[in-house]
């Protein structure tokens, strides 16, 4: 019986602290609501993830300065490793954390700056998903897959991953030595009004131009050790290729234009990669199975089909584009819907205004020699091929158009490419094909001349197994325009990128109208505070 009250204890006690344990689970399990950035008492693994993350946001050409990286990383590891946190200490830093990774997240998703800020009128027909970092964020701490809703808001392209190698590259070279000097002025041949290196020349920049091609990987390192043999052999091989990679012509003779992008420091080149990586983020370059996509500053258009979440590039022609000075190519995002065969060149009323009307008046000649008409409601509801001056004061009126028959001299050749948009652009051939020789190639008004324009209408009729290469070849010389509307459109997109990976090499180009200049502004301009952050160290 003595035995009895002391069980009857022991019983209640454990009961008791059956209770405890069931409260301090609750407890456990309510801080790790609050709190899931913690592991008890301590920053949790997920935490130390987060931060390394932020840290690494320069990696993809984000300032990690936006996140107060150096400063949750400080209190973090404080946090780790000195006394406790108070539970509002913790609070303030759990919701720091929350902050920078939700802002980080949606960065990487959409990128900082948005397409409308640069290029004013252009607007995305497909932006990417709409992206919730927050609610993104909450799903990888109730997983623990912090790391893994970084991935999944990175743009899901080889270019964008190849293109932060090439930025890891370029940023290691920042303190390399053969920057410390410029290279010397290229020598002036005999007879020559201008400055330049040519094969078999000597010079004594020689030493220094090896080392910098050899660091660059254009020149074997073997190759690099020449100080004052004559520019000839693998160095000029490795002057082409660079020339290539840098939108330049390959001749292999340094001039102005290659002299001066040898010089340019590796900081410039961090800083256009940087500046794709963020068009990368906000450009749709993965709308459908098929795309037609068109590189300004490189002046090359792709066609390619994407098969098993994989880019297959079927199609890359060069392109002209327009001048950088005053008719500027925009940027479009439409859906490519009819091909015209022996098109109409229906000028544009600046076009007219402009140029035409004025040459028409000095040289009348010229209208029956490139096969002009008028249209509109004072040609009597058709077309009217003869020329006057009382119908070219209609036309700077508005009452009149000026449109160019089909043939030989049609500024649009045989075939044009529509996809209807504000601005009136298409793409098109050419009668002056031997432009397409040129490194350079901003001539036009606006619109874009294609190089390869039967191999792009015979991937833009893929749905139409009867328009075979052949048959497109005879409506191109018909004498009569024809219209063929696609069953399937085929999205296109007029883009603008100054650094780009092809086969392993990084390749640069000049920054042809400036869109380069305007983002960088754009992104230097100081940013919001987040809500909530941590005092910087």
């Amino acid at each position: 019986m003595r035995y009895a009250r002391p069980f009857r204890i022991t019983r209640r006690c454990v009961g008791l602290f059956a209770i405890a344990s069931g409260v301090l689970a609750a407890a456990a399990a309510a801080m790790a609501q609050t709190l899931p950035w913690w592991d008890g008492e301590r920053p949790g693994p997920q935490a130390r993830i987060a931060a390394q993350l932020l840290a690494d946001a320069a990696s993809h050409g984000l300032d990690p300065r936006d996140y107060d990286a150096a400063a949750l990383q400080r209190t973090l590891a404080q946090a780790a490793e000195g006394p406790a946190l108070a539970r509002d200490a913790a609070l303030r830093l759990q919701e720091a954390l929350d902050a920078a990774m939700v802002r980080y997240l949606q960065d990487l998703h959409d990128g900082r700056a948005t397409p409308s800020q640069i290029h004013h009128r252009y607007k995305p027909q497909s932006p990417r998903a709409d992206f919730d970092a927050a609610g993104a964020l909450r799903r990888a701490l109730a997983m623990q897959e912090v790391e893994h809703a970084a991935r999944q808001a990175t743009p899901p392209l080889l270019q964008y991953e190849r293109l932060r190698e090439a930025l890891a590259r370029y940023r290691a070279l920042g303190d390399h030595p053969a920057w410390q000097t410029s290279l010397p002025p290229l020598p002036r041949p005999p007879r020559s009004p201008t400055r330049k290196l040519e094969p078999g020349q000597g010079w004594v920049g020689v030493g220094l131009l090896a080392e910098r091609l050899a660091v660059l990987g254009d020149l074997p390192a073997a190759d690099a050790t020449r100080h004052d043999a004559p520019y000839d052999g693998a160095l000029v091989a490795a002057v082409r290729g660079f020339q290539q990679r840098h939108g330049l012509d390959p001749d292999g003779v340094i001039g102005a234009a290659t002299w001066a992008a040898l010089q340019v420091p590796p900081a410039h080149r961090v800083r256009q990669l940087e500046l794709m990586l963020e068009r990368l983020r906000w450009t749709p370059l993965r709308r459908g199975s098929r795309m037609i996509v068109v590189n300004i500053p490189e002046f090359v258009l792709r066609a390619y089909d994407v098969q098993d979440d994989q880019i297959a590039v079927r199609l890359e022609s060069k392109v002209i584009v327009g001048q950088a000075l005053d008719t500027r190519t925009p940027l479009i995002e439409e859906d490519l819907r009819f091909i015209e065969f022996q098109p109409y060149w229906n000028v544009p009323p600046s076009i007219a205004r402009k140029e035409l009307v004025p040459r028409l008046r000095r040289d009348p000649g010229h209208w029956q020699r490139e096969g002009f008409e008028f249209v509109g409601r004072g040609a009597g509801g058709g077309a009217d091929p003869v020329l006057s001056d009382a119908k070219l004061q209609a036309v700077l009126d508005g009452a009149l158009r000026i449109r160019q028959r089909p043939g030989p001299r049609n500024a649009l050749g045989d075939i044009k490419f529509v996809f209807p948009n504000q601005e009136s652009i298409y793409l098109h051939h050419t009668p002056s094909v031997e432009l397409f020789g040129r490194a350079r190639r901003d001539f036009s008004h606006g619109c874009i001349r294609v190089e390869k324009p039967v191999a792009l209408a015979a991937f833009a009729l893929q749905d139409h197994p009867d328009w075979t290469e052949e048959r497109i070849r005879a409506a191109m010389t018909r004498d009569e325009p024809s219209t063929v509307r696609l069953m399937r459109p085929v999205p296109v997109l007029i883009a603008y990128g100054t650094a780009l990976v092809k086969g392993g090499q990084v390749h640069f180009f000049e920054d042809l109208y400036g869109h380069d200049r305007a983002l960088d502004k754009a992104l230097r301009q100081p940013r919001a505070p987040l809500p909530s952050r941590i005092a910087p160290p």
